[in-house]
């Protein structure tokens, strides 16, 4: 694994990586995240085998902008555009329907992707870079705990890691279906929030 400043030159490296279906570690707003392409099968295998997660456990994406998020999923209902109005960029992930051009793998089988617009600028400058959406599954071996600095990152088949420093402990983002309403995991924004935003007009 190649160790890299978060400058230009450190995240343009991680995303050349990206682009030619490696692996990557990057820091996020809470935990440092594994970054591949979602658009490609070989690459999102990778990433399973990597953190020895179970197939059946759907990956997250993060996002830097509105255009991006058009390109991996087929809708944005009215309910998740208040959604995204009200909190992104920001610790809220939402439940979209998929875009049809997604690894097959990478949602297990279900007809949704869970997408966040992220506020770490690192994060976001790596999306850019790599030129759209990456996933962000937790650097670390599926149920143990996750990275907090790039001395954590201890995975093999990295090919790059952005050192981004200690993160501070945060809550995990919030896991939402704006068109159902469900919240799937309460972190840094409650429900009581997010049922505010659906009431407004």
């Amino acid at each position: 694994m190649r160790l890299v400043p978060a400058t230009p030159q450190g995240i343009e490296e991680a995303a050349a990586a990206i682009r030619t279906g490696q692996v990557v570690a990057y820091p996020t707003e809470t935990v440092y995240g594994l970054g591949v392409d979602p658009f490609s099968q070989a690459a999102v295998e990778r990433l399973f085998d990597v953190k020895s997660r179970e197939r059946a456990n759907p990956v997250l994406l993060i996002v830097a902008d509105d255009e991006q998020l058009r390109t991996v999923v087929s809708h944005v209902s009215p309910a998740a555009a208040a959604c995204a109005e009200a909190f992104w960029p920001g610790p809220l992930s939402m439940l979209f329907p998929k875009s049809e051009r997604l690894a097959a793998s990478l949602t297990a089988g279900h007809d949704k992707v869970c997408v966040r617009r992220t506020s770490c600028a690192t994060a976001a400058a790596l999306c850019r870079a790599a030129g759209g959406a990456i996933t962000s599954s937790s650097a670390n071996v599926s149920g143990r705990a996750p990275a907090r600095s790039a001395a954590e990152v201890q995975l093999p088949g990295i090919a790059v890691c952005v050192d981004g420093g200690r993160l501070p402990q945060r809550p995990p983002s919030t896991v939402f279906d704006p068109d159902t309403g469900a919240v799937l995991r309460e972190g840094a924004i409650t429900e009581a929030q997010l049922r505010a935003s659906r009431q407004k007009p």
